[in-house]
């Protein structure tokens, strides 16, 4: 009786996908319609054209951002992506300091972000973004439910800044641009910062950078304010924050014997206690504010941290 059963439930998933591009992809073409008011046969269309692709779930179980801090460091502090962050300002100087003085975002930042992100606009991502948001929206139940809430974003973002649904590339977890935008994100955030009626984040360098200093500045940033201060001694028994939302104030960790290399920041600043793998122990940092702004952008203390080291090699060389 339960192999009987066992093969009726296999025939039935068959034959449900026998009528669907994809798992629960009329479902989708539900949701779609109610939440962006889509055309349900255009949704049809895009699903029966976007493919699965093995290459994208080999590619998100193995983030960057799963190694220690001192494998994942040397991916992007090195000469060439310093060297290239400083001839990027240097060529982009007047753009990159209007940006920073309508935001409030320091120009290191902003390029370190593209400089991170798609190394100053050289790879914006080889994946068909419908091909990325189907395979982890219908066969990554992980994350399955985001990033089908990004394929509907994505539908919508298409109509609204025209783009081509069915040829649009970026990364394989669907970000886009020279700032490596989400679709919602995209919607929600990207600028035209060159004033030509569109939001074009892959060959317009003002809406681009514009783009990436708004997300920040919406998220919080303190313009004046640093983002991390180095700990010099460390207590035993105290341990890093478990999230990257400071929950500490700087007196509070201080008064648990952490000793901070303060640079003005008053006892009640909130910071959280970063630990970073080395290859000969752990190195602690303190985040302020605006480090967490960052995190904000890629949830991983390594990758901002990697954009606060970065924005500093190249900031000190930048004549």
């Amino acid at each position: 009786m339960r192999i009987a059963l066992i093969l009726l439930f296999f025939l039935l998933l068959g034959t449900a996908s026998a009528n669907e591009p994809h798992p629960g992809a009329e479902a989708f073409v539900e949701r779609a319609v109610a939440e962006h008011d889509l055309d349900p046969e255009l949704v049809r269309a895009v699903l029966a054209d976007a493919r699965y692709q093995q290459a994208i779930i080999d590619a998100i179980t193995r983030p960057a951002e799963s190694k220690p801090w001192y494998r994942y460091r040397p991916i992007f502090l090195t000469e060439s992506r310093t060297a290239g962050g400083v001839d990027f300002w240097l060529a982009h100087r007047d753009l990159l300091q209007a940006v920073s003085e309508r935001f409030g975002v320091p120009i290191e930042i902003i390029v370190a972000i593209v400089g991170v992100e798609t190394n100053y606009g050289g790879n914006t991502g080889s994946y068909r973004v419908i091909d990325a948001l189907a395979t982890l929206g219908f066969y990554f139940p992980r994350r399955a439910a985001f990033f089908a809430s990004e394929l509907g974003h994505f539908l919508s973002l298409a109509q609204e800044e025209d783009l081509p649904v069915h040829e649009v590339r970026g990364s394989y977890a669907g970000a886009m641009g020279i700032g490596q935008f989400i679709s919602s994100s995209y919607r929600a955030y990207a600028v035209d910062f060159d004033g030509d009626g569109r939001r074009d984040l892959w060959r317009s360098l003002p809406d681009a950078l514009g783009s990436v200093a708004n997300y920040l500045a919406d998220h919080g940033w303190n313009e004046g304010e640093g983002l991390v201060l180095p700990v010099e001694a460390m207590p035993a028994g105290v341990e890093a924050s478990p999230g990257l939302r400071p929950d500490f104030t700087l007196g509070e960790l201080e008064a648990r014997g952490v000793v901070v290399r303060r640079s003005g920041e008053a006892d009640e600043t909130p910071v959280t206690l970063i630990a970073l793998e080395t290859e000969n122990g752990t190195e602690h940092w303190v985040g302020l504010n605006n480090f967490h702004v960052i995190t904000r952008y890629n949830r991983s203390p390594l990758y901002a941290m990697a954009v606060t080291q970065l924005a500093d090699a190249i900031r000190a060389r930048v004549p």
